[in-house]
């Protein structure tokens, strides 16, 4: 098994223990673990000039990095992303990830082997906030085609891990002990996605406006009878 993990942080703060915590739940000794901090691991921002959606991923002036992270993903059956709450949103520097992925997106060139994978998206806040930033992360694994995503967004009551109460501990405890037992189960992809798949791919029949996309679809056999989670 191999999981890829990608911190929105560098820094080691709630949201970083309970992802270590659920880690340490779901792997083995043979777990090979993919771990991406940003933005150490992928530091520049999107430079919005379109060559990965027009001509191809590998032309992002980013693109070796932005590849290291993907080729990871590709590997691990369960990808976990998490981001502390800031300013009731993602870190700025996972955004910047994000951004980068548009081309692996359903309106696009969807990778094959993200409908087999499992997601997870962590945040915590001090207040309020959480919800909305795992959501944001879970709304993009679906564009990209994931099957399931786990939330665990937490409000710890606090600016570090070491003023979080026993009490809150024990219920996250709890909490990633369910996760956990649930993600190494593979799902299968929920009708929306394959709905939405299926629309785009009606799409993708009459692109005129970009070769690229309606190519990879071709080589696929997408357009056909052949579907990514066959």
């Amino acid at each position: 098994m191999e999981i890829t993990i990608i911190h929105g942080q560098m820094h080691k703060g709630s949201t970083y223990h309970i992802t270590e915590l659920l880690k340490n739940k779901i792997i083995t000794q043979e777990t090979v673990v993919h771990e991406f901090y940003l933005p150490k691991d992928m530091p520049h921002p999107c430079n919005g000039c379109f060559q990965c959606i027009k001509k191809g991923e590998q032309y992002c002036p980013h693109y070796e990095k932005v590849n290291k992270i993907v080729q990871a993903m590709e590997k691990s059956e369960v990808i976990l992303i998490d981001s502390p709450t800031y300013c009731f949103s993602m870190t700025g520097q996972l955004k910047t990830v994000f951004d980068h992925f548009g081309f692996m997106w359903l309106t696009h060139r969807p990778n094959a082997s993200m409908f087999h994978k499992n997601g997870i998206a962590i945040s915590t806040a001090a207040g309020a906030g959480a919800k909305k930033v795992t959501r944001t992360i879970k709304e993009q694994f679906f564009w990209m085609g994931l099957s399931k995503c786990y939330q665990i967004p937490i409000t710890v009551g606090a600016s570090s891990w070491d003023e979080v109460s026993r009490k809150k501990k024990n219920k996250i405890e709890k909490i990633t002990d369910h996760i956990a037992k649930k993600v190494q189960k593979k799902k299968e992809p929920s009708l929306r996605l394959k709905f939405l798949f299926l629309l785009f791919r009606l799409t993708q029949k009459g692109n005129e406006w970009n070769a690229t996309d309606k190519n990879y679809w071709q080589e696929k056999g997408w357009l056909e009878k052949e579907r990514p989670w066959k």
